[in-house]
Parts: structure tokens; sequence; C-alpha cells
């Protein structure tokens, strides 16, 4: 029997020198083969050093964890005490298990956290900062204002009409219309003074809209409509990704009637998670109902909507270089970037998604059947293609067999249509050439005078524009859904997976190790150094190590399901129970604590999680990056196998 014994040390022996295991302190090592060594067929590669432990080879680029197949391999129990894993975990690790935006419950709060976490830091809401214009009013050709007129005894406010020269031509006690109407159809049609304020920052930008209105939608001498006057009664703000196409809707409250732009407004959800003051003064000034539908009006995958009521340089105005459009446009405030039907665009934002969802999923992208309007311009079958495209070619809204609900939808856009006409010049229609504002061929260049759109062809786009075609339309949806990391074309990736062997901690039980999971991320989508919607998932099982020490098959390690945590058992804290497998959720980076915001980088981030690992047993860890979408379809998850293991074997006489 000595002999069989010594005979079985000696063959144990040559076989850990033979697989390159090395000896760590307080008997702990991982079990691997020789440093630089590729085991299995192609399918399964598996490259493993001694430092490190073993890892799947770096197959896609930038990864250094392989894809490897499932091959359906049945599931053994998972050894792990679950209790007892949890505690470990949350005793080894400083408290980096969070979900991005979820230290508040309110809408406004929580709305203006998933916006950090998308576009970065929020401007504060300033109207009167060095990046405000003033949007002009036009009347008959010449631009108008509320100042005291200096003719007249006591100097009364009137409205000043200027030409392009700035020559004073003419004032009147009444404005009754205006040659760019307002197109909201629930604002002052000739409302004067507003203000709107434009701030980039790398591939984001905010707008914030101060819009003068009242609830009579007429414009008066009353002082309020002058410049001067910091009153206002609407206040808008829309964030947008120029790359990821990502937008973002907030409003002034609605039982606020008026705000004051003499002081900045606080963004939604303070200036980061430790602003208490800042994310209460937000509270009170935006609209946790979000009553207006921000997204039927800016739908044209693009922030802004470019119309005649904006007044810009190449709209409304004979040629660019037209004087009217030198004195009285907001000039390139606001540039020309057309974003076609195929763009990603995705409205962000808990709180406003759930206010508007079944408008959002049946919202549709048109083509013109005619080829007149949508080779250059998105429209939709929301109020980019009801109203504005209507107004733009000069012919009402129309529907050839509209459905009841189509019918009573079309008599209130048929009376929005015929206020916004009632309130125009006869200049803008007639010897103005103002409007129609968008001929076809010519466009925006009204020089030219080209043909209207005829009934015929208006008769069949505007039956696509009100979701009355058929596959003439082309329609297809017009948001885009939340990309998973990795996905294609969305840039992110995680790298670098590797298991490390830590000594025992002291006062830990002896059949205890602890695993060091380390790999880096790099969350480039948008291009957004402050993006901070990505977690980690991390789901672990163990198994018996082989007798011949060969490396996992990919069905031995925890399917994607569990790591995804579908149908999983909360035990503790971030840690579940998900079938064979034991899953600890929402991973943030190192060092990224719990309610803190992240320091800008555009490098790949460091993520390190200790584990606790069973003597003699193989640790199997599935990685899963995963993204909180906050538009309603909760989080998308990675498609790509991230796979590590290690082999714990312990000397017990140590």
């Amino acid at each position: 029997m000595r002999a069989v014994a010594l005979i079985a040390a000696v063959l144990g022996i040559a076989l850990l020198l033979l697989s390159g295991t090395i000896g760590l302190r307080h008997a702990a090592f991982v079990s691997m083969p020789r440093a630089g060594e590729r085991h299995g067929s192609d399918q399964d590669d598996v490259f493993c050093n001694k430092v490190s432990g073993c890892a799947a080879s770096q197959l896609p680029r930038g990864s250094a964890v392989k894809v490897m197949p499932s091959r359906g391999v049945a599931f053994a129990p998972a050894e792990l005490d679950g209790k007892s894993f949890a505690e470990a975990v949350t005793r080894w690790n400083p408290d980096i298990f969070w979900a991005p935006a979820s230290k508040s419950t309110d809408v406004i709060t929580r709305s203006g956290d998933e916006a950090r976490a998308v576009f970065g830091p929020i401007p504060d809401g300033d109207c009167d900062s060095p990046q405000m214009q003033v949007i002009p009013l036009e009347v008959d050709g010449n631009v108008v204002d509320l100042k005291p007129n200096p003719t007249k005894p006591g100097s009364p406010l009137e409205f000043e009409h200027r030409n392009e020269n700035g020559e004073v031509v003419r004032w009147t006690a009444t404005l009754p219309k205006c040659d760019k109407p307002s197109l909201t159809g629930s604002t002052t049609y000739c409302g004067l003074n507003s203000r709107v304020a434009r701030v980039v920052r790398g591939n984001v930008e905010w707008l914030f809209l101060c819009r003068k209105s009242n609830i009579s939608q007429e414009v008066s001498t009353d002082p309020y409509w002058t410049r001067s006057d910091p009153r206002f009664s609407v206040f808008g703000t829309i964030g947008f990704n120029r790359k990821s196409g990502e937008i973002i809707f907030f409003d002034g409250r609605k039982d606020q009637s008026v705000f004051d732009w003499s002081k900045p407004f606080v963004p939604p959800g303070g200036r980061n998670y430790s602003d208490n003051v800042g994310r209460t003064a937000a509270e009170k000034i935006y609209d946790p109902t979000f009553k207006i539908s921000c997204h039927a009006c800016h739908d044209n995958k693009s922030p802004y909507v470019i119309d005649p009521h904006i007044a810009q340089s190449r709209v409304g105005f004979r040629s660019a270089d037209d004087p009217k459009s030198t004195a009285f446009s907001l000039g390139d405030l606001l540039p020309h970037r057309p974003r076609l039907p195929g763009a990603p665009f995705r409205v962000v934002g808990s709180g406003y998604t759930s206010t508007y969802p079944n408008e959002l999923r049946h919202a549709r992208t048109v083509d013109d059947p005619t080829g007149n309007c949508t080779s250059c311009h998105t429209l939709t079958t929301q109020i980019t293609g009801r109203r504005f495209a209507a107004d733009a070619v000069g012919h009402e809204p129309t529907v050839t067999s509209p459905t009841w609900v189509q019918l009573l939808e079309l008599r209130e856009e048929e009376i929005i249509y015929a206020g916004i006409a009632a309130h125009r010049t006869d200049w803008a229609a007639g010897s103005g050439g103002v409007h129609p504002w968008m001929l076809p061929g010519s466009g925006n260049d009204l020089s030219s005078r080209a043909p209207s759109l005829s009934s015929e062809d208006w008769r069949k786009l505007s039956d696509c524009l009100w979701g009355a075609g058929g596959s003439e339309c082309g329609y297809r949806p017009l948001y885009t859904s939340c990309p998973a990391p990795e996905a294609e074309d969305e840039g992110s990736s995680l790298a670098d997976a590797t298991l490390q062997l830590l000594p025992r901690p002291p006062g830990e039980e002896a059949k205890t190790r602890v695993l060091r999971a380390s790999w880096t991320f790099r969350n480039s989508y948008g291009g957004v150094p402050e993006r901070d919607d990505v977690r980690i998932n991390v789901a672990v099982r163990t198994d018996a190590i082989p007798a011949n020490g060969e490396p996992p098959q990919s069905g031995d390690y925890p399917s994607i399901d569990q790591a995804r945590g579908t149908n999983a058992e909360a035990i503790s804290g971030s840690v579940s129970a998900a079938g064979s497998s034991l899953l600890v959720e929402n991973v943030s980076f190192a060092g990224h604590t719990k309610w803190s915001d992240p320091t800008p980088s555009m490098s790949p981030r460091t993520f390190q999680i200790d584990l606790p690992g069973e003597c003699n047993r193989r640790t199997l860890i599935r990685l899963v990056p995963k993204r909180f979408c906050f538009d309603q379809s909760e989080a998308a998850f990675s498609a790509a196998d991230h796979l590590i293991y290690a082999d714990v074997q312990c000397d017990e006489l140590r």
C-alpha cells in the first residue's frame, strides 16, 4: 500500500510539473496548462499563462475573451452556497453594485439622472446667456418690436416696424397678423421676443426655448411682450446626440404660468447625484406629467424643426444673400444638418416614454410617392407630416378615404391650419413670396418662384402622411431600438478579461480562496466621455475539476439567460440565484461607487470584482455587458460570449 501511495504521489507531482501549475502563498494556486500553450480545437482555443490564469483567446478584435458557440451541454448543480457567496461579495468589494439613475423615484430627478447617464452633464437652462438669440417677428417683410412710441404723447408702447436697413417705416397699435405665424397650434401665433439658446458639447447639443405666449394666443401692447421683460410662459429643453440620434425632452411645469429668464434654470436632476439643493429646485421647475408631446413636432430625426417661424437664413427668404435674411434671421444658430429616414433616432427618458408609449411605437417615416419632398427631408406620420408639410407647400391636410378616427383628427388639424392661415399676412402669400416656403425643386430658394405642388401630388403625399397609404409610402418605424453593447456600429467593447487567484484573507474559511476577475470596458457609444449607462453582469458557477485538466466547453459556463438574470431569485443585495449559477448584477467600473458621477474618459475603464473560489473546484464565469435604455425597453444585453475560468486547488497542510 505504501508503494502505491508513493507512486501516486510521484505521479501527482509530475502532473503538476507538466501542467505548468504554480503555488501561491497560503497554499493557493491555479491549475492551468503551460504558459503560452494553446489547447483544444480551433473552436475551443484557450490561452493560459502562469500569471493571469486561463481565458479564451482574443478572437474578436479588441476582446481578450473568446466567442464560444454553445454546444447544449447540461449544467451541473452549482456547489457555491448562495448566502455565503453573497456575504463574501459584499464584504470584499467596495460599493460598486448599482444601477444608474436609480437613486430617486421622483419623476423629474430620475429623468435628469437618466439624461446625465446618456448625454453627460446638462448645462443650466440660460436664456439670458451669450449663446442666446431673440427669435425675430416679421410683418410685411419688416422686423417688429414692442417699444415706447416717441412720436405720441406719453410714448405709449406700440409696435415698431423697421426694414432691413434699420429704418422705422411705421408704428401700429395692434398686431393681428405676421408673415410667419407659429405652427404649434397652442401658443401665440405672432408672439414676439421669445428666446432660444444652444449649447454644444462635442456630439451633444442642448436647446433651451423661452417662449412668450398667452392663453388668448394674440399679442398685445402689454409690457410682458417687450424685449427687456424677463417674463415668459413656456420653457422647453431638448438634449440631442447628433451621432447616436438619442433625444430627450423636458418642459416647464404646467401649473406655473410665468417663468423668469433673468436667472438660469438648474438642470433636471441637479448638476450631479449629490446636488441635493439643485435636485429639489429642479422638481419645482419641470413638468413631471410631460403634458406636451414634444416628440410629435420634433420628429424629423433632429432636435429642431426647420420651419419659417424660426426665421433662419435659408428658410423663408428669397435667397441666402437677401438683405432681409442678413438683417432678420438667426443665421447658422441651428445648422443645416438633415438626417435621413435610416438614421438612428431614439427618445430617452423613462418618465417621458412611459407617457407616450403607443405614439412612439406607431410613428412612421414616409417616402413621398410623387418624389417631390422626401429625397432631402424626413417626413413622418406625426406633426412634421400632418401640419408642417401642409403649411410648407400651402395645401390643407387631406385624406382620400379617412376612417372615423382619422376624420376626427383631420377636422382638428384643419381648424389649426385655418387659425395659422388667418394670422398670416397677405404680403407673405403675395408679393413677399414667403409662403408657401418649401416648393418642389427649388426648396428653400424662393427666388425662382417654382410652381406649387400640384393638388394631385399633395393628395398622394397627404394620404401617406396620415397613415392612409399603402406600400407606395415606404413606411418604416421612426424610432430605432436601444442598441446593445458591442452591437454592430455601436462602438463599445469588453476586453482583457482575466482571473487571478489571491491568498486567503485572514479569518475566512479554509476552503475559500479569493478569485479576482478583472477586465476593461469602453463605452464609446455616441462619443460622450461621461456616458454612464452600461453595467456588467457576472454569472458564476462551479464544477468538478476534470481528472485530465482539460479546459471547459462553452456549455459548461453559466448560460446567457442566467447571466441576464432571467427568472433569477434574489439572495442578498446585488446577488441572486439564476438556475445553476449565482449572479452578481450591475457591476460598475473600479472606483465608481454608488451615486457618483464618472470622471470623463474615452479610454477603456477598468473593472474588478473579488469572488469566492471554492477549493478543489473549477470556477466558471460569464461576463455580460448591459445598457440601461431608459425607454421602456428595460436593458439591452451584449450578445458576445465573454468566458473565463480557473481551477482552484488548495494545499490543506497550510
